[in-house]
């Protein structure tokens, strides 16, 4: 009987201990988020806050409340007049949409070779675009910068969406590869059977299950091109043609002590990218999880 009530304490002891650690390591996890999530959101506020102030109360003192006495839009009124931020807006989502369609479609078509046909060369290209990723954009600028001005495609929007377009697919490609070949080729058997072509299964089969995994390369791809700082600046030199994030460099340079006029526009680069994430941020976890575990 004793042997019985021994062995009973054992047994209830140790849950106690593991969800003792568990809780403490979960505590510390999350301490450690809170922390790295200040430090990310505290910037965003701190821009926000003072876009609604007047420039001189913004020098004197940047890390006060707004109220009802200090609360005043002038800053987005100059932003709108002075700079042109409805064209600037056209540029970027023409050039950003045009990208993401490019990306999916090219990618989606190279995705789906690499992950269903066996050819001399196969593993070659895959690492290759692996490889890819890990040039950074600046290394390559010299010969794109020729090339584009040899074509005259300097100061056009297809300056920038081809250069983009070259520079996401390996990244789009990657990602559609792991989640193509997790989808049971059993399917794609039956669709054969039923006398569709490679055309027809790829559109009625393998592009409404791989949904997410295109949500994801679309966000992501949509990001990039929206924040492409670097290429735009050295593709397109003309006003009418700037996005929006060449704009704010154009307005901290030309307006850097307007330090109202600055937080004001950069409050209007953050915000489509702010909306974005915040509508489509489940998409792009389920979309990198989703081909991570095989069979």
């Amino acid at each position: 009987m004793e042997a019985i009530v021994n062995q009973f304490k054992i047994k209830k002891t140790k849950p106690k201990t593991l969800n003792l650690h568990l809780s403490l390591g979960g505590g510390i996890i999350h301490v450690l988020l809170i922390a790295w999530s200040l430090t990310t959101i505290f910037p965003l506020v701190w821009v926000l806050n003072n876009s609604f102030k007047e420039r001189t109360l913004i020098l004197k003192d940047s890390f006060s409340l707004i109220d009802t006495n200090t609360f005043t839009i002038a800053n987005y009124v100059t932003a709108f007049s002075r700079m042109n931020i409805l064209r600037s807006y056209f540029n970027s989502f023409m050039i950003s949409g045009s990208v993401v369609i490019g990306v999916m479609f090219f990618g989606g078509l190279a995705a789906y070779v690499l992950a269903r046909y066996k050819f001399r060369g196969r593993d070659f290209i895959y690492a290759a675009l692996i490889s890819a990723v890990l040039f950074p954009a600046f290394a390559t600028i010299v010969p794109v910068f020729m090339g584009l001005y040899k074509f005259n495609l300097i100061n056009k929007h297809i300056g920038v969406i081809l250069p983009q377009i070259a520079g996401n697919l390996p990244f789009a490609i990657i990602i559609l590869v792991g989640f193509m070949e997790n989808i049971p080729l059993e399917l794609e058997e039956a669709a054969v059977v039923e006398g569709c072509g490679a055309w027809q299964i790829f559109t009625k089969i393998v592009i409404p299950i791989s949904k997410p995994s295109f949500a994801t390369v679309g966000i992501f791809t949509f990001l990039w091109s929206y924040n492409d700082l670097f290429l735009q600046m050295i593709i397109i030199r003309k006003s009418e043609f700037l996005p929006i994030c060449a704009l704010l460099n154009k307005i901290s340079s030309e307006y850097g002590t307007d330090y109202g006029l600055m937080t004001s526009a950069v409050t209007l680069v953050v915000i489509p990218v702010m909306i974005v994430y915040l509508f489509l941020q489940k998409y792009i976890i389920k979309g990198l999880t989703a081909g991570a575990v095989k069979g």
